[in-house]
This record gives C-alpha cells, structure tokens and sequence, in this order.
C-alpha cells in the first residue's frame, strides 16, 4: 500500500475516538463519512497498527493514511462525448441508459480510461473518477477527476454548494412561469427552482412543458420527486412519473449546465450542452398531432 500521510496527534485534553478526530487535518479525506469508510477498508494505522472506529487517540499518536491498492480494470468499450478535458479534469457528456459507477460492468466509470488521456502529473488515479453522479436514465453534463488533488478539491467544491449546476426536463402538464419546490427529499431538506422554457398543447396530456431545473441541494432522485410532487411527472420517469404515460423514448432528463473553479489553476469555468434532439422532437410531434387532430 502506498502512503498517503501521516499526522502527529497535538495535545490533547482527553482520548478521543478516531472518528469524532477533526478530518480537516488530513489532506486525503474529506469529511467524517469518507473516515469512517476508511476506516473499514483498513487504511488507516495508528501507531502501526491497523484503526477501527473503536480506536481512541492520544497526544502524539502517529496516524498513518494509506491508499487503497489499485484493482486491474476492466475496460467498458462505449465511446463517450468529450467537452473537456486536460491533465487534472474532464467534462463529459453522459448517454442515457447507464449507471454512472456501482458493482456493474458497463458504467460510465468503467469507460472513462477508453475515452480519456492518463494524466501525467504525480498525483494521477489509476483510473479517472466522477465526483458526482448522474441517475442511469439521465444524460448530460458529467464531471471527472483525474488527479487525486482534483477529486479532493471538487468533492469539497460539492461539499460547500459552490458547483452549479442546471438540467433541462420535459414534464407533463402546463408549469407555471417558474417556481420553487422545497418537498423534502428521503426527510431530509431539499431545493429546487424551476422555469418554463415552452409548453405546448398534447392530445394525450392536454400539455407538455420543457423546463430549466437548479437544484440547490443534491438529493437523490431529488429532480424527479420534486417535479412529481407538485403533479408535472417528468416525460419517461418509470419510477416517480405517471403509469399511464406511454411515451417509449426514455426519461426526458438532462444536466445541460455546470460552473465551478478549476482545482488547479482556480479559473472559474462553465460548460453547457443542448438537451438531446428528442427533446424538440416529442415537442413538435404532441403540438402537430394536437393540431391535427383536435
């Protein structure tokens, strides 16, 4: 295993548990959940001896980091739009229908080394990293890590709500100019604002709008509850959407926008996408056939 860090423990009034310890004193982990999974992977020696979260430290204590030993591989074969890309990041553009990492094959994880360059600075991962997720049916705007410093940066950059991000949606029913939903998410505190960038007459569901969605807060499947919530179900969502929707085109979910500051040189970057063509295709057909036939 390579060696990450190392830490002195300073004085200390009192034994404290490993993982109530302050995290900000260690470069290469990022909050007290990223510890204690750490910790469970056995990467962590105090006094030379492998940590648990029963481990209690003590005034100069030498508490070692190790990083995890790489596993060979196995390259996923699926070309992937590139938007970006340089020694320390890169910005991608997500298909729909794949998950973006887990204990799968075909992810978009496993396919990053068959699209992006190895970087050449001292700190590179094995492999490249997502430093957030996008849902398996969403497509859009994905951004990768390819330096340990980068991953640790933007998973703070995450942390603190200073990466901005925008998805596109079309919904069923007549949304309202623009909104704010604040239903929570698995009873935990979510965000969302939205506006309308066109509605359009549908046969089948009266309306259909397209939306610009800003979460202010990243719950899972915190876009797709929320606009359920307030009865405009996302177009495709088999999950929280309506059973008696019939498109067969997928969900019709995209992240378009992301601002945030380059690990690296600090340059405060944006990129941005158009959603995919069956966005305008599902709006011009239910317009036409409404057209046509009511």
């Amino acid at each position: 295993m390579k060696l990450l860090e190392t830490h002195i423990v300073p004085n200390l009034h009192t034994s404290i548990r490993i993982q109530e310890y302050e995290v900000a004193v260690f470069a290469s982990i990022l909050s007290k959940s990223a510890l204690k999974k750490i910790l469970k992977k056995k990467l962590i020696y105090v006094n030379g001896k492998i940590a648990t979260t029963a481990t209690y430290l003590n005034t100069n204590d030498v508490v070692e980091v190790f990083e995890e030993e790489t596993v060979i591989k196995k390259i996923f074969k699926l070309q992937i739009p590139i938007i970006f890309e340089d020694d320390d990041i890169a910005i991608i553009n997500k298909p729909a229908g794949f998950p973006t990492n887990g204990n799968y094959f075909k992810t978009i994880e496993n396919a990053l080394p068959y699209n992006l360059k190895r970087s050449e600075a001292n700190d590179a991962l094995a492999f490249p990293k997502p430093v957030h997720r996008l849902d398996n049916p969403t497509s859009g705007i994905l951004l990768i890590a390819k330096t340990k410093s980068a991953q640790i940066d933007l998973y703070k950059q995450f942390e603190q709500q200073e990466i901005s991000k925008e998805y596109q949606a079309i919904v069923l029913g007549k949304t309202a100019l623009k909104g704010e939903i604040h239903t929570a998410v698995a009873e935990k505190e979510a965000f969302t604002t939205f506006k309308t960038i066109e509605t359009v007459s549908s046969l089948q569901n009266e309306y259909l709008s397209h939306v610009q969605l800003v979460p202010k807060t990243g719950r899972t499947h915190q876009l797709r509850i929320h606009l359920a919530s307030i009865n405009h179900p996302i177009v495709g969502d088999q999950l929280h959407g309506n059973p008696e929707e019939n498109y067969k085109k997928g969900l019709f979910l995209c992240a378009t926008f992301i601002q945030f500051s380059h690990p690296k040189t600090l340059e405060k970057l944006s990129f941005s996408i158009t959603p995919p063509n069956k966005f305008q295709n599902i709006l011009k057909r239910e317009e036409r056939r409404f057209l046509k036939f009511k």
